[in-house]
Parts: structure tokens; sequence; C-alpha cells
């Protein structure tokens, strides 16, 4: 592996603080767990994670094949990096009072309908891939990372938020008080966002 430990522990940094901004997948893992406990909740977070194992792979091979075309765009997605993640910090402070609502599709019994909605919550966005490509030129250089590279990154990607939706799942007594609390709601979001906006001014300095 030819990235740096420090770089890929800052890549996952970012995926965490992702995954810690209250969304629509938090309530659906909460919804189904409390129907039908862990076992409703897991394949959800397990199809959730698909998207997450795709888009950072389609993102590599696409940041590649651009950057034989064009020297300057590693360059360029440096700052597009920093100013996604100042951008989403600052979108999350904005609505850092609003409840969160959830979607229904998500929330369909079964484990192979918890499965599907995950996967498509993912994977039927295409704004998850212009992520990755924004994202992903921020922390490494893309041209360089060799098999075990993409590996690592691909395992960090996937790992943070699978890890992080079973444990709502366990504790999902827990995230029914913080999801229902107005004043919980608005300091995750607080915390969230100013970590997203650390992160950004971050980036270009590294």
């Amino acid at each position: 592996m030819t990235i740096a430990l420090q770089d890929l522990g800052f890549y996952a940094l970012g995926i965490l603080l992702l995954w810690l901004t209250p969304g629509p997948v938090w309530v659906a893992v909460t919804a189904r767990a409390l129907a039908g406990g862990f076992r409703a909740a897991w394949p959800l977070a397990v199809g959730v994670s698909l998207g997450d194992l795709i888009w950072p792979l389609c993102a590599i091979l696409g940041v590649t094949w651009i950057l034989s075309v064009w020297e300057g765009f590693l360059d360029a997605m440096v700052w597009v990096a920093a100013a996604t993640f100042l951008l989403m910090g600052t979108l999350v402070l904005r609505s850092a009072s609003k409840p969160i609502g959830a979607e229904s599709s998500l929330t369909r019994p079964g484990m192979w309908a918890g499965f599907l909605a995950g996967g498509a919550a993912i994977l039927a966005n295409p704004k998850a891939i212009l992520f990755y490509m924004g994202m992903l030129p921020g922390f490494f250089e893309v041209t360089r990372l060799t098999g075990p590279d993409i590996a690592a990154i691909l395992f960090v990607s996937a790992s943070i938020p699978l890890l992080g939706n079973l444990l709502l799942a366990l504790l999902v007594g827990r995230a029914r008080a913080l999801l229902s609390s107005p004043t919980a709601v608005r300091r995750t979001n607080l915390a969230a966002g100013s970590l997203l906006i650390g992160v950004g001014l971050l980036i270009p300095l590294l």
C-alpha cells in the first residue's frame, strides 16, 4: 500500500463525519429496528454499504481517466473537495433545528425489501458519484493508487457507515430518543456541520 496511513485516517474521519450527519437512512434503520429488532434493520445497512463500495470505485476510475485528458483536473478537485465539505457543513448548520423526515420506501418490512431499499437509496442517487469524484482527489493522488490502495479506500468507505448503521440498530432505544428530541437533533447537527466545515478548511493544507 502506497498511501499514507495519515491520509487514509483523515479520509476515514471525513466519512465518519458524513455518517454522523442525521438523514433518512438513520430514520429508516431506527424505524426497521423498532418494528422488528436488529434482524429487520441489518439488511438495509448492508444494502446501503453496496453503494459505499461501488460509487468510490467508479469515482476513482473516472477521475483517473479524466486526468489522462486534463492534467489540471486534480488540482481543481482539491478545491472542489474543500468546497463540498464547506457547503455540506453550512447546509447542516442552517437546518440544525429542522426535524428529520423519514422515507417510507426505506421502511418496508422484509429482509429483501430492506436490502433492496438500502441499495436503491444509494445507487439511484447520481449525486453520490459526483460527491466521491470531488472528495477523493482531495485526500489521495488518484493516479498513483495501487490495487491495495483502492481496496483500503473502498474498505473505509463501506465499513464505517456499515458499522455505524449496525450500531445504530443495536442502540435503537437511544437513537429513538435522539431523533425525537429537537434539542438533541440541533446539537448533533451543529457539531457535525462545524466538523464538516473544519475538514473543508483543512483539505487544501494537506
